[in-house]
């Protein structure tokens, strides 16, 4: 299975309801689903605007899934949209945001599942 490794919070910004696309600098071709892996990496600069969101961050888990339903290139208007949805979560980040992914049926595991994670769109074969 298909799966993503996306640093905290974000990972559970998306498991949690909050944040319905990933952004990435490149694209993917790939549909269907996809396994949200919550990295070994914290963004702690970014705890503090969270800060009013209830999360709780994990690391290095696979903690539910999505379906990856389309892959949109961002240009001004996609942007002030997201921000008149939540400035907070779609606020600037750290990292360059050229693509959104749109993730819908968003299923957060009872159970997560730990694994080491990888770079890019990897293959889970637990």
């Amino acid at each position: 299975m298909k799966a993503l490794t996306i640093k905290e919070p974000w990972a559970t910004l998306i498991i949690d309801g909050y944040k319905r696309y990933e952004f990435r600098s490149w694209k993917t071709n790939y549909r269907g689903k996809i396994l949200i892996h919550a990295g070994l990496s914290l963004e702690k600069d970014m705890l503090e605007r969270f800060r009013d969101y209830p999360i709780c961050c994990s690391k290095g888990m696979i903690i539910g899934e999505a379906i990856l339903v389309d892959c949109i290139l961002v240009d001004e208007d996609f942007e002030r949209k997201l921000r008149e949805v939540d400035p907070i979560v779609y606020g600037q980040s750290n990292h360059v945001e050229k693509y959104a992914w749109k993730l819908e049926n968003v299923v957060k595991y009872d159970n997560p599942i730990p694994a080491k994670g990888k770079l890019g769109l990897w293959n889970f074969e637990g």
